[in-house]
């Protein structure tokens, strides 16, 4: 395949993604976070005032007003553009950290390079950068990564891992092999830290302690319970041979809450992101309750950010408020003491 087929597919594909996941159901079937087994210990002595909650946190030397994530979603296309300037405001606007959608359709094209760029709206947040880490399998390697870094003006790299989603697609990169010893290289040879991410399947405590052995300045867990991407990858498949085979994989993953605590258990001193099916504020202090030190959603920025700037402003305020009030009735003044707020199973 030429290397312009091999753009135009890639840019394609990030058309087809957008689209699926704005008018699909492209939630998992079944499978949930895991987080709706967990409820807090209500405080009703909480001794605090909601006007003096702290949700200040840092990450990579950064501050950050709540500790949110605007999770990594697109690149690469006309619309993937306006999407990331929407997000990109709201993150200025409220002083919360993004992630840029996979860099490879720019790395290929670069004059798909301005969708990603959003410094000139953006200029304080955390900002990450995003490379699958298959490609170090297909030809990328530090040169590439610091390009991904450079291209956007980031703070730290994402390399990605979404193994089951390149298996079920027919384009699919399919080798995962010797990927450890690569993504430890990436870590010593880039400029900024770098964030191992999953997209939405988890991972296992033995990948995190590999990933932590080998360089990885934080995981994120990218648990299951949100958005399936092989549900997606059944939803563009070319064949009905194809869409049964993604589709048998629907419910397949490590729930988030699970995920966080694999994570939390083999890594004890790496920042956790958790990320993978949060829908609000709740959520959102429940897994730092769990061992998760900010928390990243996707899905409902993406609706919001494909309607407007204003909807991912009010997005953001409906999070922070939900996650204060949550730390208000937990009797927790500031992040430190919601880590430490009481969890109770649910059976």
């Amino acid at each position: 395949m030429s290397k312009v087929t091999d753009q135009t597919a890639t840019e394609s594909r990030k058309l087809d993604h957008i689209r699926i996941n704005l008018d699909s159901d492209v939630q998992f079937p079944q499978l949930t976070t895991g987080l709706e087994r967990y409820r807090f210990l209500h405080q009703a002595l909480p001794e605090l005032s909601l006007n003096d909650i702290d949700t200040r946190t840092s990450l990579f030397g950064k501050t950050l007003e709540s500790p949110i994530l605007i999770s990594s979603m697109t690149g690469g296309t006309e619309i993937a553009q306006s999407i990331n300037r929407n997000l990109a405001r709201g993150a200025q606007q409220h002083r919360i950290a993004m992630g840029l959608g996979s860099q490879r359709a720019a790395l290929e094209d670069r004059t798909l390079a301005s969708s990603y760029c959003i410094r000139d709206v953006a200029p304080d947040i955390l900002l990450l950068a995003n490379v699958g880490a298959v490609q170090l399998n297909y030809g990328y390697g530090r040169e590439q990564c610091q390009e991904a870094v450079d291209m956007v003006g980031a703070d730290a790299l994402i390399l990605h891992f979404n193994v089951l989603q390149e298996a079920v697609q027919p384009e699919g990169d399919i080798d995962f092999s010797g990927l450890l010893r690569k993504v430890e290289s990436i870590c010593a040879g880039v400029s900024v830290p770098v964030v191992a991410k999953e997209v939405g399947w988890g991972f296992s405590k033995t990948a995190v302690r590999d990933l932590a052995n080998a360089g990885v300045a934080a995981i994120d867990v990218a648990g299951s319970g949100g958005t399936s991407w092989s549900e997606v990858e059944y939803h563009r498949a070319p064949s009905a041979f194809h869409a049964r085979v993604a589709r048998s994989f629907a419910d397949w993953g490590i729930p988030t809450a699970e995920a966080i605590q694999f994570a939390r258990h083999a890594a004890p001193d790496l920042p956790i992101i958790a990320s993978g099916g949060l829908r609000d504020g709740i959520d959102i202090a429940k897994s730092l309750a769990l061992g998760a030190d900010i928390a990243g959603l996707a899905s409902p920025f993406l609706r919001a950010a494909s309607d407007s700037f204003q909807a991912v402003n009010e997005l953001i305020q409906e999070l922070a408020a939900q996650l204060r009030i949550a730390m208000l009735c937990t009797a927790s003044g500031d992040i430190a003491a919601l880590k430490q707020a009481e969890l109770h199973v649910i059976t």
